[in-house]
């Protein structure tokens, strides 16, 4: 390589370098227990990362939905128990498996090289999840700039509104009384003859809200289906690029930059909200929007229904981001000491009061539009898009001063996204500086420019006039059944094949030995209960498979078999590298196949000082090259 060096240990992980090459990887600094992969500056900055990543746009717009729709306060026990039994134990696991190694989620399957595929379908998942993800944060930067007027331009029905728009809604005919006789009419007859309307009665005319029409005629310019892409709409591609310039401006020092911005993107939200909350609190009909989403009186015979247990492991599933990979390239750039235990429980009780705070500011608002509208609670609250793009801006808009309101919640929406995406675009790069530590030292600015380049350009299709059916397809297939195979064949692997008392030794060797007592809820989880949760959550979602719709309107056949090639795509990485793993060992099939499930030779603590007598006949990484698969180099190390 042209350079001469002289590398001398000093102390655990510090290498005195008497390199002629000035050449230094901005990723990692001197004072960094890990010279060679960096470092958090300090714990703040990892745990801030850790809640920027698990805290996103799900907490903000499905567990209130959620909530209300399955009991109310009830829900809250079914979630709380799932957290414990289900969240908190894979968290844990991959925030001590990433530590441990120091290896993004791909590399760190040199505890078991017959799973590794498991490792590419998370960072594959993640890749097509990051491309969607930032279109939301453009639909999010859009409407952030369109508030900037004095007069939102989804409050009333504009130039662009068609017959069907209205602000309030129009009855088409209902029951009344003439006499000793109840007439049905229609409504004009009914005001006409000064007649009232008898309660209860009343049907009303298909109608619009302004801001749903904004929402699909200006903003998405949707087309009719899958069928119709019709022309990239360019202010929301626009968008999309500033999103991603956003993106590789907050990474192009790797975490050590984007462990700074986090500091705000992770903490200012919680401002929001707060001021969300107050503002909503005090205005009429709050009261109707909080009783409906915690309920006057908490629905407990919900809890006898399945699907109501589902809902909450799911969620708890999803908003903890496990399984994708990002939790174990995070934790890899802990000191090796770091008390990954405290900070797991720290994590993911923060994101679970994250999601039932975030319900009373939404639901608060809510209400007053409920009540604004003269309409009940539930014909105004959704979930998804539509409660971010479009049941929120509609009461937002009947707020004095709208503007504001309407730019505070969509900035906390821009920055609930960006902190999820740096996380998830810091998976990528730190899988590609596992495999290429060399080149990702020199060039890593380049590297991560071209990540973010490369995903904005496949993006682009997401911002077509039917860019929403693409959002929709990718986060109805490979954000769904993909991560849920992928963390049980995780927990399978690691507890069952590696040996889960052989992990516990392993974190023990982080933070110190700990009672028996101490593990055995742990053991009862990871051993028992969370793989039997999962699998359940996985069977239940194969045999509920229904093909994707967005609103009313179906996806072709060719789109949903689109789905099935995204998600088989995803996961058949899984068996291919395996197959070659057991063609690449040596002898007869059932030796091959033990090999393969016992872990690499390089497998243990990055660093030597950490490795003890357990690990003393390690082999050196960067010695360790006859192990990789030629070709495919990056589904092995």
């Amino acid at each position: 390589m042209g350079m001469l060096s002289l590398p001398g240990f000093l102390s655990c992980g510090k290498k005195k370098d008497f390199s002629l090459s000035n050449e230094k990887d901005a990723h990692a600094s001197d004072s960094d227990e890990n010279v060679e992969r960096g470092n958090w500056s300090n714990k703040g900055d990892y745990l801030l990362s850790m809640v920027g990543y698990a805290v996103g746009l799900g907490n903000v717009w499905r567990f209130p939905y959620l909530t209300y729709q399955n009991g109310g306060g009830a829900f809250l026990i079914p979630y709380t128990l799932m957290l414990a039994l289900a969240g908190l134990p894979l968290f844990f696991m991959e925030c001590s498996l990433g530590q441990f190694a120091s290896l993004g989620p791909i590399s760190v399957w040199r505890i078991l090289p017959l799973f590794q595929g498991v490792g590419i379908t998370m960072v594959i998942i993640s890749t097509f999840v990051a491309i969607y993800y930032n279109v939301i944060i453009a639909y999010a930067l859009y409407y952030l700039f369109a508030s900037f007027q004095k007069v939102l331009p989804w409050s009333d029905c504009f130039s662009w509104a068609d017959h069907l728009c209205s602000k309030t809604r129009l009855v088409s005919d209902c029951n009344a009384t003439v006499g000793e006789e109840i007439i049905h009419a229609n409504y004009s007859f009914i005001t006409s003859n000064n007649l009232t309307c008898i309660n209860g009665t009343m049907n009303y005319k298909p109608v619009q809200f302004p801001s749903e029409q904004y929402w699909n005629k200006v903003a998405l310019q949707r087309s009719s289906g899958l069928d119709e892409t019709g022309n990239i709409v360019w202010y929301l591609a626009l968008c999309l690029l500033l999103s991603w310039m956003i993106v590789g401006a907050a990474l192009f020092k790797g975490i050590k930059s984007s462990g700074k911005v986090v500091y705000f993107t992770a903490l200012f939200p919680y401002v929001i909200l707060l001021i969300l909350l107050v503002r909503g609190a005090t205005l009429e009909g709050a009261l109707d929007g909080i009783e409906y989403y915690i309920g006057r009186q908490s629905n407990i015979t919900k809890l006898m229904e399945a699907e109501v247990w589902k809902d909450a492991a799911t969620q708890i599933f999803y908003s903890l981001s496990v399984a994708w990979g990002g939790l174990v390239a995070l934790s890899s750039y802990n000191k090796f000491h770091n008390n990954c235990y405290s900070d797991a429980i720290l994590v993911c009780v923060t994101n679970c009061a994250t999601s039932v705070f975030a319900g009373f500011a939404i639901f608060s608002i809510l209400g007053h539009m409920a009540f604004v509208s003269e309409r009940p609670v539930s014909e105004v609250v959704d979930s998804g898009f539509d409660l971010a793009f479009v049941a929120y801006p509609e009461a937002l808009s009947k707020l004095p001063v709208s503007p504001l309101w309407s730019f505070l919640f969509f900035f906390m929406l821009l920055l609930l996204g960006l902190d999820s995406q740096f996380a998830t675009i810091e998976t990528l790069t730190t899988t590609i500086q596992d495999i290429y530590p060399e080149v990702m030292k020199k060039l890593r600015i380049p590297i991560t420019l071209g990540v973010c380049i490369l995903l904005f350009l496949l993006g682009l299709i997401c911002v077509t006039q039917a860019g929403i059916y693409w959002v929709n397809l990718i986060d109805h297939f490979c954000a769904g059944w993909g991560i849920l195979i992928a963390a049980v064949l995780e927990i399978i692997g690691i507890i069952y094949i590696y040996g889960g008392n052989r992990f516990i030794e392993d974190i023990e060797m982080m933070i110190g030995k700990k009672s028996r007592s101490f593990w055995l809820w742990w053991r009862m989880c990871w051993f028992f209960i969370t793989p039997m949760l999962l699998m359940a959550i996985l069977v239940w979602s194969l045999v509920t498979f229904s093909p994707p719709t967005y609103g009313s309107v179906l996806y072709p056949t060719w789109g949903t078999a689109v789905g099935w090639c995204m998600i088989i795509f995803c996961v058949i990485w899984i068996p291919i590298v395996a197959i070659v793993k057991i063609v690449k060992a040596e002898g007869n099939l059932c030796q091959r196949i033990a090999s393969c499930c016992r872990p690499a030779a390089n497998w243990g603590p990055y660093l030597e000082c950490h490795r003890g007598e357990r690990y003393s006949h390690i082999v050196d990484p960067k010695k360790e090259k006859e192990h990789e698969i030629p070709t495919v180099s990056a589904f092995v190390y």
